[in-house]
C-alpha cells in the first residue's frame, strides 16, 4: 500500500508530465500553422501571374 507522500509525489509528476505534453503540442500546432503560412506565401510567389490571362485562339 502506498503512502500519502507517494501518492502524491506520483501524483505531481504525472501533472508535470502531462502539462508538458500539452505545452509541447501547443508548440508543435504554431510551428505547423507557421510553416503552412508561409507554404501558402511561397506558392502565391511563384507564379504571380498564373491564371491571370486566358488567351483563345480559334
Amino acid at each position: 500500500m502506498m503512502d500519502i507522500a507517494a501518492a502524491s509525489m506520483t501524483m505531481s509528476q504525472n501533472r508535470l508530465a502531462l502539462a508538458t505534453s500539452i505545452r509541447v503540442m501547443s508548440l508543435s500546432k504554431d510551428i505547423a500553422a507557421q510553416q503552412g503560412k508561409e507554404l501558402v506565401q511561397m506558392l502565391k510567389n511563384a507564379q504571380p501571374n498564373l491564371g491571370n490571362n486566358l488567351d483563345i485562339h480559334v
